[in-house]
């Protein structure tokens, strides 16, 4: 059986978020990939920056977990497809942070 490496390729394009519309600016250090105002994403990657995921489905926020290192996690689940990805969260971002009192409130849900 052949490991199947992950390969995180950096992909910090602006966006219009598809949920909120609003135009997101890029991180400047890593690929931003869910928006800082509604923390919404887009399930497009297979890897992390890859753009190779086909579903394209939104990416709807569900969870927030505290992680001692990362910070704060955020679990979406896909709307199309029903797939559950995490992304470490960039509430101290200096263009753009996340949304930090969505990001506690989302601490406290019990959604999936």
């Amino acid at each position: 059986m052949e490991l199947e490496i992950k390969r995180f390729s950096k992909n910090d394009d602006s966006f219009i978020c598809a949920h909120c519309g609003k135009k997101v600016e890029p991180l400047g250090y890593s690929s931003r990939n869910h928006c800082p105002f509604c923390l919404w994403s887009l399930h497009v990657d297979k890897n992390p920056g890859d753009r190779a995921e086909d579903c394209r489905g939104e990416l709807r926020p569900v969870k927030v977990l505290p992680d001692a290192k990362k910070g704060y996690i955020i679990v979406h689940k896909c709307e199309k497809c029903g797939a559950i990805r995490r992304n470490k969260a960039a509430h101290d971002a200096k263009v753009q942070p996340d949304n930090l009192s969505l990001l506690i409130k989302l601490t406290a849900s019990e959604i999936y």
